[in-house]
């Protein structure tokens, strides 16, 4: 049975393929067509599946796709028209977009593949985000919630799920209560991205690194914009938005006089907290304060009514495992709350956690629910993309004209990595298939020294050419973790450590041994197990051998503004084009 997921038409296009339950491949279609967050039909992604798995479009039985378009258009319809006419600038333009375009997706599918309608199935939205959390999971049973911006007309759901694993318990998702548009904690936030500079549904892993420069002073100034019930359900005050009217703007003028003038996009943002050498009293100080104490008082927010849903899921279902899904489910920091502060002994996040995971969802959904099929599939690690043999990664270095080694000996070759990290060196690291979904785990990663202060501003200014205050995320062994973050201690075992899902907090002495990954005493700590990745635990571990530090420094291979790397010659660029001093591909060594 071989089932092809598609998402697309909003961000981040995807296609996955699954044989008999199994993930075969999954990836963004960005990757490929190397526009950030690309939201057309992935048609070089279902390539790339359909490659893996040495099929032909004849060779499918479905195609599902990750919503229900005919809804959403209703949803999209029904709020232009209730809001006019101050959509009336819009509403043409919107009319046309989906009247042409996207409501037709069906014929879309037909037209690019070839395939007849009775192949394609469409799944809810948040169904396929469920799907793609309660089917990848380990659990026999799980709650379930999902959150993100919006789906058809859903923002939020909770419900609980049951996986048939050949023991005759049947497959079950049950999505018993929902919030609706326009009330959305995903909404929320991103209306925050945007008045604190950032471009929405890129910058909300700005304003989380914005947030721990700031302090929650505006809590009781948010609660005004939004009312959370005990059990995580919210209602906002619509005069202060305007994202349900407005493509252009997400917040209103009540908005601004409330919480003052918006952040310039793009704008340098320093404080003391950032550079100690800045003077508090200066009016920039004191400005960019104001915009990171609002970061702060939104994160506080959205952790508070994350831990409201999670506990009342907890509750109503008696689980003791939770399956967690949808673009707000990204949010780390508010995801190292969840364990430490509810009911729930284990949680799996999907690592793919946004539209691009509903092409998975969609997927497992179709072949678990409405076929029956009892589950195979456990998602242990996320290298689901391209992978590229070493005769095309030397035919990439002979035409980029860099010096190279070829060395077979591994340990030779990540020896020589070490030596150049402990020396100061800025390495990219390139293995393998490539991570699907936001994280680089150790198959096209950036590397450095995480002793080193210094770190954090080389590779923010000379490599990533990106905001001075992003954190980078510390990869560590699975087993001495724990001693770093004290949290992870009842945590063994957990997937969302490995997915570089969640923050915690440092050892208080230990963190100070690594400065260029402590955010403000926190980390979004990435944990590696041999069998998970043994060249990456290779190097963690030789590194260890030779400063007594268990942690490298991760951040994805890619500059500013473009996805992360994909092919041999993508890597070159980066390469060329950064402040990188070596570049490890397979067993290539490439120096400038």
């Amino acid at each position: 049975m071989n089932i092809l997921g598609i998402s697309c038409f909003y961000h981040d296009a995807a296609a996955v393929l699954i044989k008999d339950g199994e993930l075969i491949a999954a990836a963004e279609e960005e990757r490929f067509s190397r526009i950030k967050h690309d939201f057309g039909f992935p048609k070089l992604a279902i390539e790339f599946c359909l490659k893996t798995g040495d099929l032909d479009i004849d060779d499918l039985d479905y195609i599902a796709f990750y919503e229900k378009p005919v809804v959403k258009f209703e949803r999209i319809l029904t709020t232009a028209l209730s809001a006019f006419p101050r959509t009336w600038k819009t509403f043409g333009e919107s009319m046309i977009t989906w009247w042409g375009d996207k409501l037709w997706m069906k014929n879309i599918i037909m037209e690019q593949l070839a395939v007849p309608p009775e192949m394609i199935i469409f799944a809810d939205h948040h169904m396929s985000h469920a799907a793609s959390a309660l089917y990848a999971s380990p659990f026999e049973e799980a709650a379930i919630l999902t959150i993100d911006g919006v789906g058809e007309w859903t923002t939020a759901t909770m419900g609980y799920g049951r996986a048939d694993w050949g023991n005759g318990q049947p497959n079950e998702i049950s999505l018993t209560h929902e919030q609706r548009f326009p009330h959305s904690l995903g909404l929320l936030y991103s209306t925050f991205t945007a008045f604190l500079g950032f471009q929405v549904n890129e910058g909300e892993y700005k304003v989380m690194g914005m947030a721990p420069y700031g302090d929650p002073v505006y809590v009781d100034d948010i609660r005004k914009l939004v009312h959370i019930f005990d059990d995580g359900s919210i209602r906002l005050d619509l005069r202060y938005f305007s994202f349900h009217y407005s493509p252009e703007q997400s917040y209103s003028k009540k908005f601004i006089e409330l919480f003052g003038q918006p952040r310039v996009h793009e704008e340098e943002f320093l404080t003391p907290r950032v550079d100690p050498q800045m003077d508090p009293n200066s009016p920039k100080a004191k400005e960019n304060q104001h915009y990171a104490n609002i970061a702060a008082s939104i994160q506080a927010v959205t952790e508070e009514i994350i831990l409201k849903m999670a506990r009342s899921a907890q509750q109503r279902t008696g689980s003791k495992n939770l399956v967690y899904a949808g673009g707000v489910a990204l949010n780390s920091k508010a995801n190292g709350h969840i364990l430490d502060e509810t009911p729930f002994e284990q949680i799996f996040i999907q690592p793919a956690a946004g539209d691009s995971g509903g092409a998975l969802g969609a997927a497992l959904y179709t072949y678990h629910i409405l076929l029956g099929k009892p589950r195979k599939f456990i998602q242990d690690h996320n290298f689901w993309g391209a992978s590229y043999s070493e005769d095309e990664v030397l035919e990439a270095v002979r035409k980029s004209e860099f010096s190279y080694e070829q060395i077979q000996d591994d340990d030779i070759l990540i020896q020589k990595v070490v030596d150049d990290i402990i020396a100061g060196k800025v390495i990219g690291w390139f293995q393998g298939r490539f991570e699907w979904g936001p994280r680089a785990l150790g198959n096209r990663s950036i590397m450095a020294d995480p002793r080193r202060a210094e770190m954090k501003d080389i590779v923010n200014s000379k490599i990533k050419f990106r905001e001075p205050f992003r954190p980078f995320a510390p990869v560590i062994l699975e087993e001495d973790a724990p001693q770093y973050f004290p949290g992870l201690l009842e945590s063994a075992g957990q997937y969302t450590p490995r997915f570089m899902l969640t923050v915690c907090k440092y050892d208080e002495k230990l963190g100070k041994k690594v400065p260029a990954v402590n955010h403000m005493g926190t980390g979004r700590l990435q944990t590696v197990r041999r069998e998970w990745n043994p060249r990456y635990y290779r190097l963690i571990e030789l590194f260890k051998k030779a400063t007594g530090v268990p942690v490298l420094m991760n951040t994805s291979f890619n500059l500013r503004g473009e996805p992360i790397v994909n092919t041999p010659t993508n890597a070159l660029s980066t390469f060329r084009n950064s402040g990188i001093d070596t570049l490890v591909m397979e067993n290539v060594l490439v120096r400038k």
